[in-house]
């Protein structure tokens, strides 16, 4: 796992197994805040000990940006944590987390020691504030991704955890592509030191706008590639057509992964964008 101190009591976290998802913390003199889990038991449990030990306080809170299980079935490896999400990560962790769970751990044994730990404490509109030590911290909604994604700025730092509402490819299966061009557009202005990516590297001040230009771009890109299709004789064939690269984006994006997340984002724009397509006889 890759960790960096972003700033002063501030440290990035990046998985090195699992999609270069990551996480974050925000330590005081007290205690502590992570924001996300990582996606393996063993990574959560590295975080926590490099929190306890090296930095010599408890976690005391975890913010869940959104539902999804490499952001948040790490919770219960911090235990007597409260964990604070959007009001939606909640209902949907309740929904559909116990079945994928366990259908991970038919899968994969590393997963047998993980319980799901629901938020204690949620929000639904507006801004949530918490104070760290000298950090101010505002928990703000940020859907496109998921619908219950939030952001989490460190005030002081201009330091952006901005979850998947922003990647290094925008993801869409699970959210909506303009509710994420919004997302993605707003991030982009808010005069940021630092956007730390739900997967990818950190972005730092001098890269925001060209990273902020080469999403929306994708997104406008692969919707309008994806309408031409429909309009050809054999949709399918020409979906099959989209690649990653006639959109803007490279093959080599999160390790290669892009390549199949952007597969799956012409899917999903084919299925959205046919369902708006009035019918005919």
């Amino acid at each position: 796992m890759h960790r960096e101190r972003v700033s002063e009591n501030v440290f990035w976290f990046q998985s090195e197994v699992y999609a270069q998802v990551t996480a974050g913390a925000i330590t005081g003199p007290q205690w502590a805040v992570m924001i996300d889990t990582l996606a393996l038991p063993e990574e959560a449990l590295e975080m926590r000990t490099f929190i306890e030990e090296q930095v010599g306080v408890p976690v005391r809170y975890v913010i869940n940006t959104h539902y999804h299980a490499d952001h948040a079935w790490g919770n219960c490896f911090f235990p007597g944590a409260t964990v604070i999400s959007h009001s939606l990560a909640r209902q949907l962790m309740q929904e559909k987390g116990e079945v994928s769970l366990e259908n991970a751990k038919k899968g994969n044994p590393v997963y047998k020691q993980v319980k799901l730990v629901l938020p204690h404490m949620t929000f639904s509109e507006g801004v949530l504030s918490l104070r760290v030590g000298k950090k101010t911290l505002i928990l703000t909604p940020t859907p496109g991704h998921s619908r219950d994604g939030i952001s989490v700025l460190v005030e002081e730092d201009r330091v952006l955890f901005a979850g998947d509402a922003y990647m290094p490819l925008p993801y869409m299966v699970d959210g909506d592509p303009d509710e994420m061009a919004a997302t993605i557009k707003h991030i982009g202005k808010m005069g940021l030191e630092n956007i730390i990516q739900g997967h990818g590297d950190i972005i730092l001040r001098g890269e925001i706008e060209e990273a902020t230009r080469e999403n929306l771009a994708y997104i406008n890109s692969a919707k309008k590639a994806v309408r031409a299709a429909m309009k050809r004789r054999s949709p399918l064939e020409a979906l099959a057509e989209i690649d990653i690269e006639s959109c803007g984006k490279s093959r080599v994006t999160l390790g290669g992964l892009g390549v199949e997340l952007h597969k799956r984002n012409v899917a999903y724009l084919y299925r959205t964008l046919s369902a708006e397509e009035p019918a005919t006889e």
